[in-house]
């Protein structure tokens, strides 16, 4: 019996960045259907969010995703441009946001395509690499699209043709988290339970395997 599990991911968020590998070999290698749900990052879900927070800790999770790649033997390097607009002075997220919805729609209109799986992570390692300096220019995104077997022109179109039915899947994916007792990425959702971070696949592998997980 396919099992299958919720993932909620985010474009902008580098633990979601380092987990795609280990995510990849997962829907290969079992019998499980990952559902990719991008939504937006707290940073844009929630107002004043940065605000909130000490100012140490985005420089300590910085350290940390290095250290997380080094391990998992990941390229990786700080995202050009960043997929969220702001001003790093302030800490101030201003509400247009173009680089971060257009990410996300297309994740969903991926997703819709059922290559949400091999979309985030070819679209990830583009972003987080720390090889692709303006990776939203050029034919970056298009190559990335097209190695996850999609073709970018198409998905900008339906992002624009059906952007209202795909913001409100996004919104129905925040709603979702909320109800399973989580908020933040990646995190992933097997019969109502959570497992919040990349840190926490393997413990999603013991669950299901419990569940009757079957290798392919």
């Amino acid at each position: 019996m396919t099992l299958e599990v919720e993932v909620f991911w985010s474009f902008r968020s580098p633990y979601s960045y380092l987990a795609t590998p280990r995510l990849a070999d997962m829907a290969a290698r079992y019998d499980v259907e990952l559902k990719v749900r991008p939504v937006y990052p707290l940073a844009v879900r929630v107002d004043g969010f940065f605000e909130r927070q000490d100012p140490r800790w985005p420089m300590y999770v910085v350290r940390d995703a290095f250290r997380e790649a080094q391990k998992l033997g990941m390229p990786f390097g700080p995202p050009r441009p960043d997929p969220i607009v702001m001003n790093m002075a302030t800490r101030e997220i201003p509400k247009e946001q173009p680089y971060i919805r257009r990410l996300t729609h297309l994740g969903q209109a991926a997703a819709e395509c059922g290559r949400g799986v091999p979309f985030i992570c070819e679209i990830s390692r583009t972003i987080w690499g720390g090889d692709t300096p303006g990776w939203d220019q050029g034919d970056h995104l298009a190559r990335a699209a097209e190695r996850a077997g999609l073709d970018l022109a198409e998905l900008d179109a339906a992002i624009v043709t059906d952007a209202e039915r795909l913001e409100a899947a996004i919104q129905a994916s925040h709603t979702r988290m909320e109800q399973v007792g989580h908020w933040g990425v990646p995190t992933f959702v097997f019969q109502d339970e959570p497992f919040f971070g990349q840190d926490r696949i393997e413990t999603l592998i013991w669950r299901l395997r419990q569940h009757g997980l079957a290798e392919r």
